[in-house]
C-alpha cells in the first residue's frame, strides 16, 4: 500500500528539498549590504506615522471572518452546479430546494450580521 504513494512522497520530498536548497543558497550567496535606507520602514512610499504595534479594532476580525464564511459558500456552490444538470426532474427539484434552503440559511446569517452592525466600519 505504501508503494502506491511512493511517487507522491518522492515528489513532495524533492519539492521540499528544492525549496530549502534555494533558500539556503540565496542566504549564503546573496549580497548583504545593509544601510540606513534599506533598514528603514517602508509603507507604500509614505513616511510611517506612529507606532507599528498599534491595536486594531475587533471589527477587522469580524469582517474577515464574515468574508471567509461567505467565500466558503461559493466553494460549496461550484460542485453543486456541476452535478445539478445530471439529475432527473424529480431529484433535481429536491436538490434545487436543498440548495435554496442552504442559501436561505446563509442569507439569514448575513441579515443578522447586518442588523447587529457587524458590517459597519466605525
Amino acid at each position: 500500500m505504501l508503494i502506491d504513494y511512493l511517487p507522491i512522497l518522492l515528489l513532495g520530498g524533492f519539492a521540499v528539498l528544492f525549496a530549502a536548497a534555494n533558500l539556503a543558497l540565496t542566504h549564503m550567496l546573496g549580497p548583504k549590504r545593509p544601510n540606513r535606507v534599506k533598514l528603514s520602514i517602508y509603507e507604500s512610499g509614505v513616511r510611517p506615522i506612529g507606532d507599528a504595534r498599534q491595536r486594531f479594532t475587533i471589527r477587522f476580525d469580524l469582517i474577515a471572518m464574515l468574508f471567509i464564511i461567505f467565500d466558503i459558500e461559493v466553494v460549496f456552490l461550484y460542485p453543486w452546479a456541476v452535478v445539478f444538470k445530471n439529475f432527473s426532474e424529480i431529484s433535481g427539484l429536491f436538490i434545487l430546494l436543498e440548495m435554496l434552503v442552504f442559501i436561505g440559511i446563509l442569507l439569514l446569517g448575513y441579515i443578522y450580521a447586518w442588523k447587529k452592525g457587524g458590517l459597519t466600519w466605525d
